[in-house]
Parts: C-alpha cells; sequence; structure tokens
C-alpha cells in the first residue's frame, strides 16, 4: 500500500482570517481599556455617586499631570520599584532553590511542609506589622514582605516542575551514565523551565502587593504610602493616580516575564499557534 501526501495551499479566505485574529488579538487589550473608560465616565455623567467619590477620568488625568510634573509620581514610584525588584529577585532565588532541595529530598519535604504549609497559608498583611517591629520602618521590612509573597509560587513550581521529568528520560540518562549536572541542565531544566516560568508570572504582580502592603502599614514614601495619604486628604483623584500607577508597573513586570517565556520557549509558542 503507497501512501501520498498531497499538500493544499492555504487559500486566500484562511489566509485573512489568520490576518483578522492576529489583529484582534493585538488590539484587544485596548478594547478592555475603552471599555472600562467608556463605563467609568458612564457612571460619573449619571451621578450615580458624587464625584469625591468616584471622579472622572479627565479629573485623575489631570491630576496625574500634575504629581508628574511636580515630581512627586516619579519619587514615590521609584521608592516601591526599587524594593519591589529587589524582594522578587530575593524571593525568586530562595523558592527556585528551595523549590529544587525539596524536589529532590522527600525527607526534607516532611520535615518542612508544615511549617511551610502554616506560612502559606498566613495573609501577607499579617506579617508586615511584625517585619516593621523586626527590621524597622526602612526599605528591609518591605523588601522582606515582598520577597516573602514571591517566594511560595516559585517554590511550589519549582517543585512540581522538576518531579515532573519523565522517569524512562530519566533512565535513558542514567543507562548513558550521566553525571548530575547532566541531568540538571540536560533533563530537569527543560522540563521545569515552562511549570517555573508560569511561577514567575504570577510572583511578578504579587510583589508589587507585597512591596506596597509594607507601605501601607508604615513608611514616609512609595505608592502604598502616596494612597494612604491621598485616603486621608480624601483626594480620590490622587488614590486612582497611585492605583493605576500600581497596575502598570504590575503590568509591565508581567509583559517582562511573558517576553522572556516566549523568547525561551519559543518552540512551545509555535505549536500553541
Amino acid at each position: 500500500m503507497q501512501l501520498q501526501l498531497v499538500s493544499r495551499p492555504i487559500s486566500g479566505q484562511d489566509g485573512q482570517k489568520s490576518t483578522w485574529r492576529i489583529s484582534m488579538r493585538r488590539i484587544a487589550p485596548y478594547l478592555g481599556i475603552a471599555l472600562i473608560l467608556i463605563v467609568w465616565q458612564a457612571v460619573v455623567w449619571l451621578k450615580v455617586y458624587p464625584e469625591f467619590i468616584i471622579p472622572s477620568p479627565l479629573s485623575v488625568a489631570e491630576r496625574f499631570i500634575e504629581v508628574v510634573q511636580d515630581g512627586r509620581l516619579w519619587l514615590h514610584t521609584r521608592t516601591t520599584l526599587s524594593q519591589m525588584l529587589v524582594g522578587f529577585a530575593i524571593g525568586v532565588i530562595a523558592g527556585v532553590l528551595m523549590g529544587y532541595c525539596i524536589a529532590k529530598s522527600r525527607l526534607l519535604e516532611d520535615v518542612l511542609s508544615p511549617l511551610l504549609v502554616a506560612m502559606q497559608s498566613t495573609p501577607i498583611v499579617a506579617y508586615a506589622p511584625l517585619l516593621v517591629i523586626w527590621f524597622g520602618s526602612g526599605p528591609t521590612s518591605k523588601i522582606i514582605t515582598s520577597a516573602l509573597i514571591v517566594f511560595f509560587p516559585l517554590l511550589l513550581n519549582t517543585t512540581v516542575g522538576i518531579r515532573a521529568v519523565p522517569p524512562a528520560q530519566r533512565e535513558l540518562l542514567e543507562s548513558m551514565s550521566a553525571s548530575h549536572w547532566q541531568f540538571f541542565y540536560l533533563l530537569e531544566i527543560p522540563t521545569a523551565l515552562p511549570v517555573i516560568l508560569g511561577g514567575l508570572k504570577v510572583s511578578a504582580t504579587l510583589a508589587v502587593i507585597g512591596a506596597v502592603v509594607g507601605e501601607f502599614v508604615s513608611a514616609d514614601s512609595g505608592l502604598g504610602y502616596l494612597v494612604n495619604r491621598a485616603r486621608y486628604d480624601y483626594d480620590t483623584p490622587l488614590v486612582m493616580v497611585a492605583i493605576v500607577t500600581l497596575a502598570a508597573i504590575a503590568r509591565l513586570m508581567y509583559g517582562s516575564i511573558a517576553f522572556l517565556e516566549h523568547r525561551m520557549l519559543y518552540w512551545r509558542t509555535y505549536a500553541d499557534q
């Protein structure tokens, strides 16, 4: 029996559908933002709430320009961003290393799992006052808060990723007398990398939450401090400016990790398409 492969050229209609789908995926985020702004402005026009509770987008934009021009927004953003990035780096390194050790040792997992589960189940807000007491109201307590909230997703994802190595592939390398280093970079890292990068995307947004929670408790600068100060002054537009800035930072962090994932796992991206 002879098999014959017949290739079919992509029709113009299929190409147009593909182009339309790609274009829609690119503009979809902007459509979502536009929809939010329209609904927001409609609520203001209908006067569902007083404007000091829900200010108009124009009022928020004017307040944004004001705090950009006087330098306050950059000052507070720089404080939060620096603390968040340091905490993120520490949490990622600690989470990946601890996750790898737990994945390789069931005994270590049995010893540490009760403590780790107890720490993970406690809201990060509960740790923040204690960290301020221990480390003061300076940047150290905010960095540790951010690192803690980043640590657990990386710990879990690394453990799951390393243990997801197929036994058949492990046995194949064992039959070839592969070293521990060869096991690590030829088998464990390629298998665990998609899961670890997924944890990184989650942790990138959580790092912002950790830094801001620390600033809510005790700080004299930072976007969390700015939100608190504006809340006490009933300056709702300034609160919205800080929230939008935090959302932009989180989106930038997430997008950076997603870009890294696309570059490192390009083969999976093409397969999904």
